[in-house]
């Protein structure tokens, strides 16, 4: 047989009240008459404590204030009605709760959005090494729902002299506190409202007194600097050419597939377009030399897997070189997009090489129908660059364009 229903307990409840009541063999509820969804709550042991019962989205939700011994009625009244408002509001304060607890510290909000990065990022290593290097020292034991905006002002305050830096670290670290908020994980994203550095579009490319210099020390970089010889050679992307694959190799060309093909660990490319690129016989030579494989990573690190920290290369070998102005990998693919331009082959030739999405005719190019002129200018540019290396300037001078 069900057991009865007991009636509800309403009364204005005082401080004597409380004081006096007494437990029963079960637990059991006293209704505030003067604040709205206010209970104590008292346990069969004695225990006393304020709750804040309300409804929301149709289901009754119960959030704890605190104990009775700690919490005086005045503010118990108080917290019950901030709670009851923010609910009118369309808050459920318990479910924020309950995400805040659940979410633990930051360091395992990171693990969880990396599961997360891997899936939909394609720069996802680049971002994450900036965050363990920055953010997680320093707060991978708080918990994720403490972090402050003033907690990160004061980690990016050391990098105020390198604005680029700067931007980069905050954009992801609040990548990761953004996908929290999104998942109802965190209320807030302490990275929001913090202003980005203002930077101008890079422009650095390698000169021609700097591309014999920086070519003998990409010789002693291993495979870090096979990878970059390539980036200069091909204009291709450094993240692209870290994962060139000899699976895709044929004939001279370099076909890459658009979309990501997971089981061969590639992530499409950029914009995600099929993309071929020829590749002269300099970078037949280096793929070559490489590992003797035919078949995964052509740069291939520990384990077989594709070689990261390109970045963290040219940073060596420019302070190797005492550069003034250092260059970046990205700087490698710009000068080579500087001198199909220079050779006068013209931008939209640039564009079409170096795989750029820039709206109207570039989007219908015949794949077809500019491979022997691709394949001429990539022959061209490599022979002036190659020309370069070797000290051959006069030669460099005299290579000419050919033009359709």
């Amino acid at each position: 047989m069900a057991r009865p229903k007991s009636a509800k307990r309403k009364r204005q409840l005082t401080e004597l009240f409380i004081e006096k009541a007494k437990p029963e063999e079960r637990a059991y509820l006293v209704w505030d008459e003067k604040q709205h969804g206010l209970v104590l709550q008292m346990q069969p042991t004695g225990a006393k404590a304020w709750k804040a019962i309300y409804r929301f989205n149709g289901r009754p939700r119960w959030y704890h204030i605190g104990k009775a011994s700690a919490v005086g009625l005045k503010d118990a009244r108080l917290l019950a009605a901030e709670v009851m408002l923010a609910a009118a509001k369309g808050t459920d304060m318990a479910a924020n709760r309950k995400a805040q607890r659940s979410v633990g510290t930051f360091a395992e909000l990171h693990d969880r959005y990396l599961e997360h990065a891997k899936r939909v990022n394609k720069s996802w290593e680049q971002s994450d090494r900036l965050v363990r290097r920055y953010a997680r020292g320093r707060w991978a034991n708080l918990q994720a729902s403490a972090i402050t905006r003033a907690d990160v002002k004061s980690m990016l305050a050391p990098m105020e002299a390198t604005p680029i830096l700067r931007n980069q670290v905050l954009a992801s670290c609040s990548a990761v506190l953004s996908w929290g908020v999104k998942e109802d994980l965190l209320r807030d994203n302490p990275c929001k409202l913090i202003e980005r550095n203002k930077t101008t579009a890079r422009e650095r490319v390698a000169s021609e007194t700097e591309i014999p210099l920086l070519w003998s020390a990409f010789e002693k970089a291993g495979m870090q600097g096979a990878a970059l010889k390539a980036v200069l050679l091909s204009g291709q992307r450094p993240g692209e050419c870290a994962r060139l694959r000899h699976e895709h190799l044929k004939d001279g060309w370099w076909q890459m597939p658009g979309k990501p093909v997971p089981e061969l660990g590639w992530k499409g490319t950029k914009n995600g377009e099929d993309h071929a690129v020829w590749l002269p016989p300099a970078v037949r030579d280096i793929i070559a030399s490489t590992n003797g494989e035919t078949t995964g990573f052509v740069f291939a690190g520990s384990r077989g897997r594709p070689i990261n920290d390109l970045d963290g290369t040219m940073r060596a070998i420019c302070e190797q070189l005492q550069l003034t102005d250092p260059i970046k990998p990205h700087d490698l693919r710009r000068t080579h997009g500087s001198w199909i331009t220079g050779l006068g082959f013209g931008r939209d030739a640039m564009n079409r090489i170096q795989n750029h999405k820039e709206g109207g005719i570039a989007d219908v190019y015949d794949r077809f129908q500019y491979r022997d002129e691709n394949k001429r200018i990539m022959e061209a540019v490599a022979a002036h660059i190659m020309a370069l290396v070797n000290g051959q300037e006069e030669a460099a001078a005299n290579v000419i364009s050919l033009k359709r």
